[in-house]
Formats: structure tokens, C-alpha cells, sequence
């Protein structure tokens, strides 16, 4: 089996599980193909006495069907057992089976994609809530798992339940996908040894999407492995985002329409503008919808300076969404070679500096470490000033506001060698600056930090204007 890269957090979550005294009820959710299952298998390889998994969109016969499999498969019989006419009864069935195992040491039910096994009026979670409170929770050498790729559904009928899994869950994981230090290890883990940059390029393409990151070749640079996962027939990337929000949401259009809203603007949109560029209504549904995203890791909620949540901005933060949408999904361009034409072109640098500034803002732990005030109490947010004609504005991606009295505004460049300031930018810089202090009225210090991939050229205009820098390197720090 394939070895288990990073995850050290969730490892020992799932490990102490296995030394506690009581029955443990764990969650454990994150966006589809982020790793949940091979965590699971990985750490419980030896202790897992029962798993299935949930078939998408099937029905409850289907459902049950597939629970008389896996119970066939866990007690190694070469008879498939009766298939239960309800989820009561298969609860039933599974009591029985795991009664007679749990005597020396702790073992692991597994529920995965639990989300899809709870198909509309199968009574399904009813039954699990039942078996849990009656049973379950009373066998000290048993741990449940219950997983699934839809996040909010995960929180709201399972981390937040109000009925009877209320306050039950005795351990969460929320399984975010890989930093740039993890996606690194676990590239080399596979053979793939590439330069930073490179690997920078496929994060911005892919993300830290452990199954994406599977089918880099070693031997293979950046360029050639999007290309042949993106741009050739039947490349596994090629068709993913068709699949990848109907599998995790209901009336996923909306989703994608929010998505889509959001890889046209850099800069974010509030709940109001997406509302009007999405036609949606301005009431629960749209709270709801904004909240899955976000659970899942689509989009990331930023509240500006000196502002509060109601003013919030919010920003496509999945790396793969911004590349489909930008070059796959309404590209012409297929076949080998596809990306290295692309990336010459203006719309290369445009997504380049959008998907950079989006990793940084991923990566504000190790941007703080580099700047060494990764002790200070520090807020992280955006800022955005528009004037009254609504002509011009500014706009500041981030912000470290730190309990020191000092701000680190930060300006995030993406390049293939050291990022020159000229005059023109200069002035740019200097009039943020000003237009910032003037209209927040901060007295703080204010630290103009430049975030670049190869550092910043010395000259007069860096010289007056920027305190601090920070180079990709530091972005794979741990």
C-alpha cells in the first residue's frame, strides 16, 4: 500500500482514538479526492472489522444491496448474506457480526461517503443515531467512522446534529488539502523530483489535491504533466469539474454559477454582488449556498479592515476550478504542447498573478514565520476602497495586522526571475499606501512587504518603498 505523506495532525487524532477507554464516534469530511479514505485505511489498516461505502445517487435497495457486499467481504463468508429489507435491520445484522469480534482490542467500523447512503426517506441516519445510542456507544473497544466528500452536510447532520448524534461526535477532521511544503514530500514520495517553481506551477493547476498530484510522472516537467492531464483526450483532469461539484452538492449549477462569478474577479465579490451576478435570492438560500462552498473549500471568506463579517468579501481559493475555467473549459487549444503555447500568452500572466496571490493567501502561517512574527497575535484580511463615482479604486489582497501596532500590507508577484519595480508601479505602491492610511485613519506602522516568487531586483524604487520580502521558498516552509 501506497505510504501515507504529512497528515501528522489527523494521524494522531485517529491513533489516540485507539487509546482511549469509551467508544468513539469520529468524522472525518473534506472536498472529494483530498484523501479521507486512504487516511483512514492507512492508519487503521489492521484494525478496520467492517467498511462501506455509499453509492452515489443510488437507490435504497441499491444501498442496502451494497451493505449485504461489504458485510460479505468483512466476515470473509463466500455466501452473500440476506439483504435487509430496512436500515434497522441491517444495523441489526451488523451488532450481531461485530458482537462476536470486539474482545482484545479496539477495532474500526468504517462508514465512507456516508452522506450518499442516506438516500431521501431510506431512514438511514434515524437508524444509525439508533444503533450508536443502543449499542455502539457502549463498546469501549469500538471506534465508528463516519466520512464523507459533502462538507456541509457532514457539519449540519452529523458535527451539529440536533437529534439523537447530538453532541455524540466525540472527534473531527475537517481534511484540507495539501500546503505546498506536503505537496512537495509527497511528490517526492512518488519519484517526482522537480525545482519549487515547477512544482509552484502544478499547486496553481491542480491545488494540493493528493489523486490530482497522483498522475504527475517523474521524468516529466511541470508543463508536460498539466498537459497530459489537461489538454489531451482523456486526460484525468480534463473532465473533472463536470463531475466534481454535481458529486458533492444538490442543485450544484448554483454552485458552479457562484464559482464561475468569482474566476472573473481577482479582486473577490461581496455577498450582494454575487447575489446580482448569480441571480440568486437574498435570503437563507443563498447563506446556505455560499456556506457548503466554503466548508468545502471552493471559496474563502475574507472580512476587510475595520470592517465586519456582514461586509465580507469572498474569493475562489481551489486552485483547479480557476485553471478549468480560465483555460479548459471554452479552450480551442488540445493535444501536447497545449500549455507551453498558453504559457507565453497574456492571459498565462493574468492567471499566473491571480492564482499566486490566492497561495499566498493559503500560506500566511509560513509568510509570517518568514517575517518572524509568527508569535505575534496577528488578523488576516483584505481591503478594498472605492471612490464615490465608482471609477477608480484600491484594493489590498492582504493584510497582517498585528497586535505590535504594526500592519504588513502585502503585495503578492508572480515571475520567472526577480521582479522588477519601475516608476510607474511605484507610484502605484506609494498612493495604496496613502489612500489606505488616509481612509482608515490607521496609526499603525505600515510595512510595504513584497511576495515574489524569485525575490524583488534592488533598486531606488525598492529601496524608498519596501521594508520586508518574502520568496517562494518560504512558502514551503513547514
Amino acid at each position: 500500500m501506497e505510504k501515507l505523506v504529512g497528515r501528522e495532525i489527523e494521524t494522531k487524532i485517529l491513533n489516540a482514538a485507539l487509546l482511549s477507554k469509551e467508544a468513539e464516534l469520529i468524522a472525518v469530511y473534506g472536498r472529494r479526492r483530498v484523501g479521507k479514505t486512504f487516511l483512514i485505511r492507512s492508519v487503521y489498516k489492521d484494525r478496520l472489522v467492517f467498511e462501506i461505502s455509499g453509492i452515489h445517487k443510488a437507490k435504497l435497495s441499491d444501498q442496502l444491496e451494497n451493505f449485504s457486499l461489504a458485510l460479505k467481504k468483512a466476515s470473509g463468508n463466500t455466501i452473500t448474506p440476506a439483504i435487509p429489507g430496512n436500515w434497522i435491520k441491517a444495523f441489526d445484522v451488523l451488532q450481531q457480526h461485530l458482537a462476536t469480534k470486539l474482545n482484545k482490542q479496539k477495532l474500526v467500523v468504517f462508514f465512507d461517503e456516508f452522506p450518499w447512503i442516506h438516500t431521501q426517506k431510506s431512514g438511514f441516519l434515524q437508524a444509525f443515531e439508533h444503533f450508536w445510542n443502543t449499542w455502539a456507544s457502549l463498546q469501549t473497544n469500538l471506534v465508528v467512522v463516519i466520512c464523507g466528500s459533502a462538507a456541509s452536510w457532514m457539519i449540519e447532520n452529523i458535527v451539529n446534529n440536533k437529534s439523537g448524534l447530538h453532541n455524540r461526535i466525540s472527534r473531527q477532521i475537517r481534511l484540507l488539502p495539501f500546503n505546498l511544503h506536503e505537496t512537495e514530500n509527497y511528490l517526492k514520495s512518488r519519484g517526482v523530483n522537480l525545482d519549487r517553481y515547477q512544482v509552484l506551477q502544478l499547486y496553481m493547476t491542480m491545488g494540493g489535491i493528493p489523486q490530482y498530484l497522483k498522475g504527475v510522472e517523474p521524468g516529466e516537467s511541470a508543463a508536460q504533466n498539466i498537459d497530459r492531464s489537461c489538454f489531451v483526450k482523456d486526460g484525468p483532469l480534463k473532465g473533472e469539474f463536470k463531475n466534481l461539484y454535481k458529486s458533492l452538492f444538490d442543485n450544484a449549477q448554483h454552485h458552479e454559477a457562484v464559482v464561475k462569478a468569482l474566476a472573473k474577479k481577482k479582486q473577490g465579490l461581496t455577498r450582494n454582488e454575487i447575489i446580482a451576478a448569480c441571480d440568486l435570492s437574498s435570503g437563507g438560500t443563498t447563506t446556505k449556498l455560499l456556506s457548503e462552498l466554503e466548508e468545502s473549500g471552493f471559496i474563502t471568506q475574507y472580512i476587510p479592515f475595520d470592517k465586519t463579517a456582514k461586509d465580507s468579501i469572498f474569493k475562489l481559493s481551489d486552485e483547479y476550478s480557476l485553471f478549468y475555467l480560465k483555460f479548459v473549459e471554452s479552450g480551442r487549444a488540445t493535444g501536447a504542447g497545449t500549455w507551453l503555447r498558453l504559457s507565453t500568452g497574456s492571459s498565462y500572466t493574468s492567471w499566473g498573478g491571480f492564482a499566486f496571490e490566492a497561495i499566498c493567501q493559503k500560506h500566511v502561517l509560513q509568510i509570517r514565520k518568514a517575517l518572524q512574527i509568527g508569535g505575534v497575535l496577528t488578523e488576516v484580511s483584505v481591503w478594498r476602497h472605492v471612490t464615490r463615482n465608482r471609477e477608480s479604486g484600491t484594493q489590498i489582497d492582504l493584510l497582517l495586522d498585528r497586535q505590535d501596532l504594526c500592519i504588513n500590507v502585502c503585495e503578492m508577484k508572480f515571475s520567472l526571475s526577480a521582479f522588477v519595480i519601475d516608476k510607474k508601479y511605484a507610484t502605484e505602491l506609494q498612493n495604496k499606501i496613502n489612500v489606505f492610511r488616509e481612509n482608515t485613519k490607521t496609526k499603525k506602522t505600515l510595512f510595504l512587504t513584497m511576495v515574489t516568487t524569485y525575490g524583488v531586483r534592488r533598486n531606488a524604487y525598492y529601496t524608498s518603498l519596501v521594508q520586508n520580502e518574502v520568496t517562494m521558498d518560504a512558502l514551503f516552509m513547514e
